[in-house]
């Protein structure tokens, strides 16, 4: 219901569609906006898979392997056609020459190795199948096909197959600017003198990193004090720049809340999700502007970040990558709420089972630095066994 809500506030900014034409270095982890089709075959020509000799296959049948050689075919070469009765040395990545069926690595041949260039001389050759260590033209990609489909996050394989493609730019989704805000008169910034009852604001640089991460354009606001109007002022001042408002704290019951205070006003709906930790949610428009209100504790920040808004990144503006989820065995059993579906920070072990880091509370941020996936802990389910395989997503 909570991630329905979000999607449906979120919904409006696929309209119009916002794209942007970028050289390919600057489509980095973006979103592609239109499927691309193959310009150009890849390989665009038949070459060779492996320094050896082009040969054709009838010449050395059974008994049949004593060839002349003929002159060498280097790497961005176009040789002359093969003659019959001839192998022509040749190098990885070379284009085949015509009449030539196959390539027999030179480490197979007798002798072992080329002879240097212009002399007359033969060379004894096992017997190979058409086709053998040839790479045909369009055996990749051929020329019209789809390479790569709308909606694809482009990362280093995928730029790199576009470059061989000899395409320079890509059209992607353009990046959603989020005005990030962290509330709260307990708070200070990192490097302030830190006085009794006052803590170091971690939620900003812990959502702003992951947003970043996320292929999010980031506007921090820093931190707002628990005032009257002080977050709507701030709000108000950058909703003309931003797509979408994201803040942290002041969603509890009680009784100093500015997030709650502040929108009361205003189409915001809160409400306390079934999940652990990351219960108190705010979800709505701010004079049209989408936001997300998360809870104030670091580690409930973090999970609602990857929980609610990121998983609706992937899903409607093709990025970032959707995180990996697979199942794997528990090293130990545990406990578990059963009316909340609990998400607990874990650490993959190289056997490929999951144990627990730190316990359930929301302010343990050494236990999430040390993890490396989080570990589902399904609502209904209130106590597992050693070896019980649960959900995981790799961070």
């Amino acid at each position: 219901m909570h991630l329905q809500a979000i999607r449906n506030v979120l919904f409006p900014l696929l309209t119009p569609p916002r794209v942007a034409r970028v050289p390919l270095m600057k489509a980095m982890g973006r979103g592609l906006a239109e499927t691309i089709y193959a310009p150009t075959n890849l390989p665009p020509f038949t070459n060779s898979q492996m320094d050896g000799y082009a040969v054709r296959s009838r010449d050395v049948a059974v008994g049949q392997g004593e060839l002349r050689v003929a002159s060498p075919v280097p790497a961005g070469a176009v040789p002359a056609p093969l003659a019959g009765g001839t192998a022509a040395p040749i190098m990885t990545g070379a284009l085949l020459p015509d009449g030539a069926d196959a390539v027999i690595p030179v480490e197979r041949a007798v002798p072992d190795h080329f002879p240097p260039p212009g002399l007359d001389t033969t060379v004894r050759l096992p017997e190979v199948a058409a086709g053998t260590f040839v790479r045909g033209a369009g055996s990749d990609v051929a020329a019209g096909e789809c390479a790569l489909p709308a909606g694809t996050v482009l990362g280093p394989r995928q730029l790199g197959l576009l470059a061989a493609l000899g395409i320079t730019e890509v059209v992607v989704n353009q990046k959603l600017t989020v005005l990030l805000a962290t509330t709260g008169d307990e708070v200070l910034e990192p490097g302030d003198k830190l006085a009794p009852g006052k803590i170091y604001d971690a939620n900003n640089t812990l959502l702003e990193s992951s947003m970043l991460q996320a292929g999010l354009n980031v506007v921090r606001a820093g931190i707002v004090k628990d005032e009257p109007g002080a977050l709507s002022k701030l709000l108000r001042s950058r909703t003309a720049h931003v797509d979408l408002i994201v803040t942290s704290g002041g969603v509890s019951a009680g009784a100093y809340e500015p997030v709650r205070q502040t929108m009361m006003d205003h189409d915001v709906e809160f409400s306390h999700v079934a999940i652990q930790p990351g219960g108190p949610q705010g979800v709505g428009t701010f004079e049209g502007i989408p936001i997300l209100a998360f809870p104030g504790n670091p580690v409930s920040c973090y999970v609602s970040f990857e929980m609610f808004l990121r998983p609706l990144l992937s899903e409607l503006f093709a990025a970032p990558t959707p995180r990996l989820s697979f199942r794997a065995p528990l090293s130990h059993p545990l406990t578990s709420p059963p009316n909340k579906h609990q998400i607990r920070r874990g650490v993959l072990l190289a056997n490929g089972t999951v144990r627990l880091e730190g316990g359930e509370g929301s302010h343990l941020l050494g236990a999430l630095a040390r993890s490396n996936v989080l570990v589902h802990i399904p609502e209904g389910v209130s106590e597992l066994a050693e070896g019980s395989e649960v959900e995981v997503w790799a961070v």
